[in-house]
């Protein structure tokens, strides 16, 4: 497929990513993204397993490494504020709720953009409107801008991706945890320190106050209702069940609530994943959370979509014809999916306690977790060793050129 003109959607991070490596193997790269400009907002990600590796392979390990949030670990608190348990970044390997490589999305997003925008046209602040395929090429309107032909197309508009929609209709399962999040920055404090602190409320809620590197303080919101679609609500009157859902809990959370009704970058959502029975059709595929959004309890979206993007520039590079490319790129990744999609047994209602005596069990449990005998069994729970993958060598494939 070297030379091939091809559209990607989604300005996040596997759209960028995926036009990285197609650059790479020279093929010719069109991003649009339904956003003015580049979002840069976002709360802290983390690159684990195969996603550090496709980091370190695009050069890029060093540059989160030298942009790393700072976080030190993460403090289970009551709602005195006084901490009842305690993990470090190292607990597990690195590998556990606050991993060893955490970085800002938007940071993140920024730097591969750095990486790409010389190779790829932006288009942003315009979408596709719809898309029809005739012969060997795509036909995309824009909902602004001309009418254009692609060889291929690819979807890396997220969660509730449009480009999804037009050519895969309801083929999609949205698989809801009954849960919503809120994640939006707050002034820092000077209490706020250099670890997450962390409340568990009565009710499955619960609030996170995370440091980052650029002087703020990242909030987190989270409970779990049997209402549905709260997401598709105005922000505010998602701000005024957030107030709701939080006004009996102490500790941090009034000043939480307080910043929120002006926090530049409010964020509100349902935890959900995607489930596809195929990631193709024609010339159009999908990657990252647009195919096989993991949900934020795996801790693997950002990993999924760089690997995604890895696997399917190689394959498309490896392959002269694009249905090929497509079903190899499948086989490759949906083991890989399969396991970074799956959850230990209970969660993620075991982290999120619904009564006192389950929030102080868990705070009991979590202060026996890095005790030598009982880290090993707990770090088996939630180290993602045994969501690894063994990448493909696309170095000699398509026509590579270096980084």
């Amino acid at each position: 497929m070297t030379h091939a003109s091809i559209l990607i959607t989604g300005a996040g991070i596997a759209g960028p990513a995926l036009a990285y490596w197609l650059n790479r193997y020279g093929m010719k790269t069109t991003l649009v993204e339904r956003a003015e400009e580049l979002r840069t907002g976002g709360q802290n990600v983390d690159l684990r397993g195969g996603g550090r590796e496709v980091a370190r392979l695009m050069g890029l390990e060093d540059e989160v490494r030298a942009r790393n949030t700072t976080e030190e670990g993460i403090h289970f608190v009551d709602e005195a504020g006084r901490t009842r348990a305690s993990l470090p970044a190292t607990a597990f390997g690195g590998e556990g709720p606050v991993a060893e490589l955490e970085i800002l999305r938007g940071e993140l997003a920024k730097l591969l953009y750095e990486r790409t925008r010389d190779g790829t046209e932006y288009l942003f602040g315009d979408r596709v409107a719809g898309l029809v395929e005739r012969g060997d090429k795509v036909h995309v309107q824009f909902l602004k801008g001309p009418e254009r032909a692609f060889d291929l197309v690819i979807a890396a508009d997220g969660l509730r991706s449009k480009t999804r929609e037009l050519v895969f209709a309801d083929e999609a399962e949205i698989k809801s945890f009954g849960a919503y999040v809120a994640y939006f920055t707050i002034p820092r404090l000077g209490s706020d320190g250099t670890w997450s602190r962390m409340l568990n409320a009565p009710g499955s809620r619960s609030v996170i106050l995370r440091p980052d590197n650029q002087g703020t303080t990242r909030a987190f919101l989270g409970f779990f209702t049997r209402e549905r679609g709260l997401d598709r609500l105005e922000p505010a009157e998602q701000k005024a069940r957030l107030r709701r859902v939080f006004a009996d809990v102490g500790w941090e959370v009034p000043r939480v609530l307080s910043e929120m009704e002006t926090a530049p970058d409010f964020y509100f959502d349902t935890v959900a994943q995607v489930k596809m029975p195929r990631w193709s059709r024609g010339r159009v595929a999908l990657v990252g959370d647009a195919g096989y959004c993991p949900s934020g309890f795996t801790g693997m979206g950002t990993s999924l979509a760089m690997v995604g993007a890895y696997v399917l520039a190689g394959e498309l590079a490896r392959h002269a014809d694009h249905r090929a490319a497509f079903e190899s790129y499948e086989a490759i990744l949906r083991p890989y999916v399969t396991r970074a999609q799956s959850l230990p047994p209970g969660l993620p209602r075991l982290a999120n306690p619904k009564t006192r005596a389950g929030i102080a069990l868990e705070h009991a449990l979590l202060r026996v977790a890095t005790r030598p005998v009982i880290s090993r069994l707990v770090g088996r729970l939630v180290s993602t060793s045994d969501k690894s993958i063994t990448l493909p060598d696309y170095s000699h494939v398509g026509h590579a050129t270096s980084a």
